[in-house]
């Protein structure tokens, strides 16, 4: 199987000229690809991070930690008042977990939820003023093929990704009367800092990865270039009648069955 295809460097150059982006969790992964990927089409971006000393170059990155509403309040007010306002917003910022429904406590169960679910409200609230004087505005969240599939050892996950998921579309409906377009990405397995951690913990590191590229009809994990991208088609001012989409980038994971 061949191996991901390299990003473009700018598929469209100036499409999100003049326009201001935050992005959460931007300073790795697939936060990370996604900003650079707005920056190559004309937006000034911010990107919010507990650790915004690795956020791509050229960016705003500020400090913040999603759990925590006064950070993320004081955060997000920031980015529109360096950027002069806000015109997209990347919900991305998540942690995993793993495990069956006996595997995680309460207190994990909390944590995770506060973190992948609880901080896309947080986010959004503090950023609806800012978007509501924006022509342009647009919402992308980050869920998963977990919150679409079901996978073995991901309760808790796949459980903060279907909230995640039922959030997009709730919100879509409240705001799309605004002219604010609410959409989500599911990502499939893809090849992340997290997943890197799982595989150097596993027994066989080589034999689980091989695993995991098998799970995907396209015989590959995801790059986070490859998400990026669908996280601009999703947030460019070019696609203003996609509302309320769920976008999955997979491998065919959701939709293709295969004869191996």
């Amino acid at each position: 199987m061949s191996a991901a295809p390299a990003p473009h460097e700018s598929a469209s150059p100036g499409e999100f000229s003049g326009l201001r982006a935050l992005v959460t969790g931007g300073a790795s992964g697939i936060g990370a690809a996604t900003a650079r990927a707005l920056q190559g089409r004309g937006a000034r971006v911010a990107v919010l991070d507990l650790h915004p000393e690795a956020a791509p170059e050229g960016t705003l990155a500020l400090r913040c930690d999603v759990a925590d509403a006064a950070e993320v309040r004081q955060a997000v007010d920031s980015a529109a008042e360096q950027l002069g306002g806000l015109d997209v917003v990347i919900n991305n910022a998540g942690i995993g977990a793993q495990g069956d429904a006996s595997a995680n406590d309460d207190a994990e169960w909390a944590r995770v939820l506060d973190v992948n679910v609880t901080s896309v409200a947080r986010v959004v609230s503090a950023a609806l003023p800012h978007l509501r004087r924006s022509e342009s505005a647009a919402i992308v969240n980050t869920a998963s093929i977990a919150s679409a599939v079901g996978l073995p050892q991901r309760v808790l996950y796949s459980a903060s990704k279907g909230a995640v998921q039922a959030m997009t579309l709730a919100m879509a409906a409240d705001l799309v009367g605004e002219g604010i377009r609410v959409n989500a990405v599911l990502p499939g397995t893809a090849d992340t800092p997290w997943v890197g951690r799982l595989l150097e913990a596993a027994d066989d590191p080589v034999a689980e990865r091989a695993a995991l590229e098998a799970r995907q009809p396209h015989g590959r994990l995801v790059s986070p270039e490859e998400v990026a991208e669908a996280h601009c088609y999703l947030a460019s001012p070019r696609n203003r009648s996609t509302v309320g989409v769920l976008l999955s980038i997979d491998g065919g994971v959701t939709g293709v069955r295969t004869r191996r």
